[in-house]
């Protein structure tokens, strides 16, 4: 009789796994923060954005690698822990990403209660974000099965969303309206170097998302293959269509504009030649934005109840309901936390360090690659040049220090989250102690 534990099943194609790492990757990051970012550099938006993609393919190369070498479902946790194995600090790695699930959360909440629902209902911003919130948890309680059909919906609309800005872009070269120049003026406030530093620390919230594809490792057909192939594809499909629609609103909209809306893309559309209805687009921008939300949010909730059920956080966070089957201790959990970042921060704030938590992550995660060559395994994979983990570890480095302008309310609040799970580990380590006295 066999004793080997079931695994999942492996029934996830290439074309499906790319269009997850796409549909992960697009979401509130470009709906809300182009305008932050343009007040970084002026009209040159488009190249934070760049800058962004070519760090975060740098750290692609290091993910792609370890699912490669170890396709199972855990993630930076499972990488840091087979390079160091210091349990603390594999709990630290999982908690920052799951804490920065609730931050990317909480960022998408304040921009859900800005200037794109202002299109339909007016309501001071943070009542709007609540309100979100809480229909975003109505969703992730209801249950897994719901929410990932809410999940293919809402990436199938907000895609579609981003190409009617790339059409009105397109319209707009053809018909001579716009000003192209516009996106060649590089007007940092704080000089060249610093301010595309910290427009990229903003725009690298628009690109994460990929590294939550390698949650789907254990359910991938050949992830040795297919895995890399649809990273990179899905890393170089989302850069484009950034590049494009942030091209597009710079050359229709002046800077100041974007900068002070937390709709701009809302702005193009009121702008454009190519007319399409504001509500409509503020509909798919907000649907965006709530896809983002509901996607952290399940992340997050089912990350805290597996350290649960695996004994590394108290216990009391696996408990799950008895009807709808979901573990609603956790997401209480995470939805009071959200809560709190929501009424105590703004879109820029929470995304930063939503941005923040995970640098740190990718920053153990390329050196790990590198610590993990001294071992090997029985299989082909691919193997990234060592020069891109070594340089993506030290571009991260480079945005997590203060350099980027980065406020520090972002690392009190950063450090104050990392903090809590510190507490959890604590709580959860001395209980256990009494349980098991010597």
């Amino acid at each position: 009789m066999s004793t080997q534990a079931p695994s999942l099943k492996r029934v996830i194609g290439r074309r499906v796994l790319l269009l997850f790492v796409v549909g992960d990757i697009l979401g509130a990051g470009i709906y809300a923060l182009a305008g932050k970012v343009a007040g970084e550099v002026g009209g040159a938006l488009w190249l934070p954005f760049l800058v962004a993609f070519v760090l975060a393919a740098l750290t692609a190369t290091a993910y792609a690698e370890l699912v490669g070498k170890y396709p199972q479902a855990a993630g930076a946790a499972l990488y840091t822990n087979r390079a160091f194995g210091v349990p603390f600090l594999t709990f630290i790695v999982a908690f920052a990403v799951l804490m920065s699930g609730v931050t990317s959360a909480s960022a998408a909440a304040r921009a859900f209660g800005g200037t794109y629902l202002a299109e339909f209902v007016t309501l001071p911003t943070v009542v709007g974000a609540l309100i979100f919130l809480a229909v975003v948890t109505l969703v992730n309680f209801a249950g897994i099965s719901e929410s990932v059909k809410v999940n293919v919906v809402l990436t199938l609309i907000e895609a579609f969303g981003l190409l009617v800005i790339i059409a009105i872009g397109v319209y707009a070269l053809l018909t001579g309206d716009g000003d192209p120049s516009r996106a060649l003026e590089f007007h940092p406030e704080n000089g060249a170097f610093l301010g595309i530093l910290g427009g990229t620390a903003l725009a690298f919230y628009a690109l994460l998302g990929f590294e939550d594809s390698v949650n789907l490792a254990e359910e991938a057909k050949d992830p040795q293959r297919s895995f890399p192939r649809a990273l990179f594809g899905g890393l170089a499909v989302a850069g484009l269509i950034y590049l494009a629609v942030a091209f597009t609103a710079t050359m229709l909209v002046d800077t100041e504009t974007l900068k002070n809306s937390s709709g701009p893309l809302l702005e193009v559309v009121k702008v454009a030649g190519l007319e399409f209805p504001p509500k409509l687009f503020a509909l798919i921008a907000l649907l965006a934005v709530g896809n983002t939300a509901l996607i952290n949010m399940l992340m997050a909730s089912r990350l805290v109840y597996g350290m649960a059920r695996e004994g590394i956080v108290p216990k009391v966070f696996g408990a799950v309901h008895a009807s709808r089957a979901t573990p609603w201790v956790a997401i209480v959990f995470t939805v009071a936390i959200a809560v709190v970042l929501v009424c105590t921060g703004d879109v820029g704030g929470l995304a930063d360090t939503t941005v923040l938590l995970l640098l740190c992550v990718f920053t153990i995660v390329n050196i790990a690659v590198l610590v993990l060559r001294r071992e090997t395994v029985d299989h082909d994979h691919f193997h990234a040049p060592s020069w891109a983990p070594a340089l993506g570890a030290v571009a991260c480095v480079i945005l997590i220090l203060p350099i980027t302008g980065r406020e520090g309310s972002v690392y009190l609040r950063a450090l104050i989250l990392l903090a809590i799970g510190v507490v959890l580990w604590a709580v959860n380590h001395l209980a256990g102690r009494r349980s098991n006295p010597m």
